[in-house]
C-alpha cells in the first residue's frame, strides 16, 4: 500500500506518523509545498519576536526523524491537479506521483483583497517562514507598520509586531476586534486594551489603496518620521483609508483571512463547500481520498453540522483519525469544538463552542471594564454550550470541559447565572455524580 499525504503541516505530519504506527509495511510519502522542513505556522510570530529561531518552528526537531520511520519527505512540490481515475497527482515542476490512498492536508492560504497597490514592495502576509524573514527586515524599532485585519490570526501577528517596538496601526473593517470569536462587548474591551498599550486601532475602516512614496519626500511630510528617524533605509508606502485619511508606512502586513487550498482539485469530482466535505471517517466523496486539517470541512461537535475549524488541535486530530481509517480501521471522528485562545499584548481572551448563544437559550455575562475582565456563559436548557472570557485564565479549562462534555448542570445552572465565576464548583459537583 502506498500512502501519499499531501501537505506537511501538523495534520499531515501526524497522519504520516500514525500511518507508520498502524501499517509498519506500507510506503508513505509526505509532500510539502514549500522549500522548508515541516513546520508550524503558529510558531511564526515567535520567530518575529526573536523568542525562537526558525528551527524552533520545525514540527520534528531531529534531522532523521522521518527517515528513521521510513517516511519519504518531498518539499517544494506544489500539486496542480488530481486525477482520481488514474490515482495520480501532477505537480508544478512537471512531475507526477501515483498513490493507493491519499490524504489531502493542503491547509489554507492568505486571502489577498482586491486593493490597488497590494502587490507593492513592503507589503507582506505573515503566513510562511519566508514572510517572516521579509517582515523582520522591515519591522525595526521605531518604524511605522500598518496591520490590515484584527481577526484571530491578525491579533497573533499584532502581538509579535508590538514586541518588535514598531509604531503600529491596526485597520479592521469589522465593528470590533476578533469579530469571529468575540461579541461586541468583548471585542471592544480588547481594542481599549490595545489602545492603552499605545497601539492605534481603527475599526469599521478599510484600506482603499496603497502607493509608493519616496522616502525623502515622506520624511518632509509625515510628522512621525520627523520625530524619530527610522533605521530602515527604504521607500515608504502611502496608505489611503476609506475615511479619506492618508498614512505613511514602511511595512503593511496583510491579515485579511484565509481560504482552503483546493484549486488543484478542480475536475477531480471531490465535493467542496467552504472546504473539502468529509464524513465522520474523514473520507471525501471520492474513493480512497481523505481530507484533514484547515482544508477539510469536518463534523462540528456543537452544531452537529460540518464546518472548517482552522486550529492546530483540530488539524492534528483530523490527521490521526484519517490515517487510522486509511490504514483499514473504522474510527469515527467525534467532532471538533470551536475554540480560540488569544494573547493580545498581554491580555488573555478565549471563546469556546457556541459563544454567540443559541436561539431560545439563556445567557449571563459579567463585565469589569476598569480591570479588563469579562465572562459570558451561554446555555441551552441546562447545558453550557458556549462561553467567552477575557482576563480570566484560572478556570478556562473547566469552561471548555463543561461545554465539550455536554454536562447537564441541573441546579447548577441557576447558581452559575447568579455567579458565573463558580465554574469550578459546578464542574466538580456535576462531573462527580454517582
Amino acid at each position: 500500500m502506498h500512502y501519499v499525504v499531501l501537505g506537511a503541516g501538523p495534520s499531515g505530519v501526524v497522519a504520516a506518523e500514525t500511518l507508520r504506527k498502524t501499517d509498519p509495511n506500507g510506503s508513505i510519502t509526505l509532500i510539502g509545498g514549500e522549500n522548508e522542513p515541516p513546520y508550524s505556522r503558529m510558531a511564526i510570530p515567535y520567530v518575529l519576536t526573536g523568542k525562537v529561531q526558525e528551527a524552533g518552528t520545525y514540527l520534528r526537531k531531529a534531522p532523521d526523524h522521518f527517515a528513521a520511520r521510513g517516511i519519504e519527505v518531498r518539499t517544494n512540490a506544489r500539486a496542480t491537479s488530481l486525477m482520481p481515475d488514474n490515482k495520480r497527482i501532477d505537480f508544478a515542476d512537471g512531475s507526477h506521483l501515483k498513490y493507493d490512498r491519499l490524504l489531502v492536508a493542503t491547509g489554507a492560504r492568505p486571502v489577498r483583497p482586491p486593493i490597488p497597490g497590494l502587490d507593492l514592495k513592503g507589503v507582506h502576509h505573515c503566513w510562511t517562514l519566508e514572510d517572516a524573514r521579509n517582515i523582520i527586515k522591515l519591522a525595526e524599532p521605531g518604524t511605522h507598520v500598518v496591520l490590515m485585519g484584527a481577526g484571530f490570526i491578525g491579533c497573533i501577528v499584532l502581538e509579535a509586531l508590538a514586541a518588535r517596538g514598531v509604531q503600529l496601526t491596526v485597520v479592521e473593517m469589522g465593528d470590533r476586534m476578533v469579530p469571529r470569536m468575540m461579541n461586541p462587548t468583548a471585542g471592544t474591551m480588547i481594542r481599549r486594551w490595545c489602545e492603552a498599550k499605545g497601539i492605534r486601532v481603527l475599526t469599521g475602516t478599510r484600506i482603499k489603496s496603497l502607493q509608493n512614496v519616496a522616502a525623502e519626500k515622506s520624511r518632509g511630510i509625515f510628522g512621525f518620521l520627523k520625530r524619530k528617524e527610522p533605521t530602515v533605509a527604504s521607500d515608504t508606502l502611502d496608505v489611503e483609508l476609506d475615511s479619506g485619511e492618508m498614512m505613511a508606512a514602511h511595512l503593511v502586513v496583510v491579515s485579511a483571512g484565509v481560504k482552503p487550498n483546493v484549486d488543484f482539485l478542480e475536475n477531480s469530482g471531490i465535493k467542496i463547500d467552504r472546504g473539502i466535505m468529509v464524513d465522520r471517517y474523514m473520507r471525501t466523496s471520492v474513493n480512497d481520498i481523505y481530507a484533514a486539517g484547515d482544508v477539510a470541512q469536518g463534523y462540528d461537535f456543537s452544531t452537529k453540522a460540518h464546518d472548517v475549524h482552522a486550529i492546530q488541535p483540530t488539524a492534528s486530530e483530523h490527521g490521526r483519525i484519517a490515517a487510522m481509517n486509511m490504514a483499514g480501521h473504522n474510527i469515527q471522528y467525534n467532532g471538533s469544538l470551536q475554540m480560540n485562545v488569544l494573547d493580545t499584548v498581554g491580555l488573555i481572551s478565549s471563546s469556546f463552542g457556541l459563544w454567540a448563544g443559541v436561539d431560545g437559550g439563556d445567557s449571563i455575562e459579567v463585565v469589569d471594564n476598569d480591570n479588563y475582565k469579562y465572562l459570558s456563559l451561554q446555555f441551552e436548557d441546562d447545558v453550557l454550550v458556549g462561553g467567552t472570557a477575557i482576563g480570566l485564565t484560572q478556570h478556562v479549562g473547566v469552561l471548555r470541559g463543561l461545554i465539550q462534555t455536554g454536562t447537564k448542570l441541573g441546579p447548577w445552572k441557576a447558581k452559575l447565572k447568579a455567579d458565573p465565576h463558580r465554574l469550578m464548583e459546578a464542574y466538580i459537583a456535576r462531573t462527580h455524580l454517582t
